[in-house]
């Protein structure tokens, strides 16, 4: 019998791109050589880890399959929203037609000129509702079978805040997915939040603190390189984002490997510090060609092929990196963030 191995996944944020995390995770759940001992997650990183621990409450694996299937296919605008809903999607997680291209050039200068409490004053927020119709939030701060953790941006203090399972509601998810340009700051115990990416995505150090397994598997769906320079005013804010939102994972990236050598050169007792093994799962060549709008495509075609990679690159990374999980880490971290 194949022994099974735990790990602790990080989930990146990226909207539609997120179906690439959820292929990933359907492979690996169906798979079964790894348990997961904890799970960190941003924006949809963060609905990716909360979903798949409702569904995994109500039936184990195959139920968190299901649980993310029945949520990606939810949320594309091919599926029934609600007529108010699915005009919200088709603004801002539309296919890219030249209408919506036209629409976008319009949204574009909307957001650049105007504040989420301008163009939306009474702060309307169909995203929000939805989580709170489609996952019961009940159910997720009851689950023990791995550990969450869902980062935010403190908008004051402009430190990282991460929220832990026990006491996740909708508004945690949706701080964690709040883009300031876009949605009004969702405030918690007093407390103004943005999305998690500006300070942690994803967040690693909670794996530190709280688990005792090493082994740490990065999802990532924001390339680190673009082989284009981008010229359009879109194009330019889409590679800034792009940048900003890997910036923090590669500030830890670069910690955990000055730690790594420390303990490697006996300055630091392996008694004492725990030695990180850590792997990447991302999409590589496969997800290259999408250029960042495309995050904002919600069509179920774009999904279900970001998934069917996603499944792709999480079968094919299992299959050459098993051997290694818990002995090893396979991410050359210098090479990751120099």
């Amino acid at each position: 019998m194949t022994e099974r191995k735990k790990v602790n996944l990080a989930l990146q944020g990226g909207g539609s791109h997120g179906a690439f995390t959820w292929g990933v995770l359907d492979y690996l759940l169906e798979d079964a050589r790894l348990d997961i001992a904890a799970v960190s997650g941003t924006s949809a990183g963060a609905m990716n880890a909360v979903v798949m621990a409702e569904g995994w409450l109500e039936n184990g694996r195959e139920g968190a399959r299901e649980n993310l299937r029945r949520f990606w296919r939810s949320i594309s605008t091919e599926n029934a929203l609600s007529p108010f809903q699915a005009k919200f999607f088709d603004l801002f997680l539309g296919p890219q037609t030249l209408g919506g291209q036209f629409s976008a050039l319009w949204g574009d200068l909307l957001l650049h000129f105007a504040s989420p409490y301008q163009f939306n004053p009474f702060n309307v927020n169909p995203l929000r509702k939805y989580l709170v119709d489609t996952i019961d939030f009940e159910k997720v701060r009851a689950f023990d079978g791995f550990k969450i953790f869902i980062a935010a941006t403190n908008v004051r203090t402009g430190k990282i805040r991460v929220f832990k399972g026990a006491e996740l509601t909708a508004d945690h998810v949706m701080a964690s997915a709040t883009l300031p340009t876009l949605f009004q700051t969702i405030v918690i115990d007093g407390e103004p939040y943005w999305d998690g990416g500006y300070m942690g995505n994803p967040a690693l150090f909670p794996f530190f603190y709280a688990s005792s397994t090493p082994d740490i598997v990065i999802i990532q769906v924001n390339p680190l390189e673009r082989d284009t320079i981008p010229h359009s005013a879109r194009d330019i804010q889409d590679r800034l984002d792009e940048i900003s939102f890997n910036g923090a994972l590669m500030g830890e990236l670069r910690a955990i490997d000055f730690v790594v050598r420390l303990i490697d050169a006996g300055k630091l007792p392996l008694g004492e510090y725990s030695r990180p093994l850590v792997h990447r799962i991302d999409g590589g060549d496969l997800l290259r060609p999408f250029s960042a709008a495309t995050k904002s495509d919600a069509s179920w075609q774009l999904i279900n092929s970001f998934f069917e990679f996603g499944r792709t690159c999480g079968k094919q990374w299992l299959d050459e990196t098993y051997d290694r999980v818990g002995k090893e880490g396979t991410l050359d971290l210098r090479m990751a963030y120099s």
